[in-house]
């Protein structure tokens, strides 16, 4: 079941692109995007991550912190990161627990095949640790901004 506005965040605890440990609980007090995408240096993915790196300042002086989350092991993520220059954490969600967490590892279709995957999405969250603003089903294009605009109203 997807994570809609007003809900708490869910506690998720995943594996940085350098190795370490992220927990979620522990940005309380500052605003969190958290934006869950299929897969690392895919064309889509890739946008998006790069519309985020290039917003990034403004979301700075939000006081928010911005976090990637896909299933891609670490090392991908690492290197995702170096090749963009992604001035943000990726997350490595290799079990799918925060994607179920959050509601977004759905079944997927393609060309008649039916899969579980990664359902494109973000999650503005508060200070206080509750979802400001869930984003389902995002077109890349233009993203950063509405979820900047969001933001505007916290």
């Amino acid at each position: 079941m997807a994570i809609h506005d007003g809900a708490p965040a869910p506690a998720i605890e995943l594996q940085t692109d350098a190795g370490e440990t992220f927990r979620l609980a522990d940005l309380k007090g500052k605003n969190v995007v958290v934006y869950f995408y299929p897969k690392a240096d895919t064309p889509g993915c890739t946008t998006e991550a790069c519309d985020f790196r290039d917003h990034v300042t403004k979301f700075e002086k939000a006081d928010t912190v911005i976090v990637g989350v896909s299933p891609d092991a670490t090392k991908a993520q690492a290197k995702f990161k170096t090749k963009y220059g992604l001035p943000f954490t990726l997350l490595a969600d290799v079990d799918h627990a925060a994607a179920d967490a959050f509601g977004v590892w759905v079944e997927k279709s393609m060309y008649g095949k039916k899969y579980m995957g990664v359902e494109r999405s973000t999650f503005l969250i508060d200070k206080s640790g509750k979802v400001a603003k869930a984003f389902h089903k995002v077109k890349v294009a233009g993203h950063a901004e509405q979820v900047l605009e969001a933001l505007q109203s916290l």
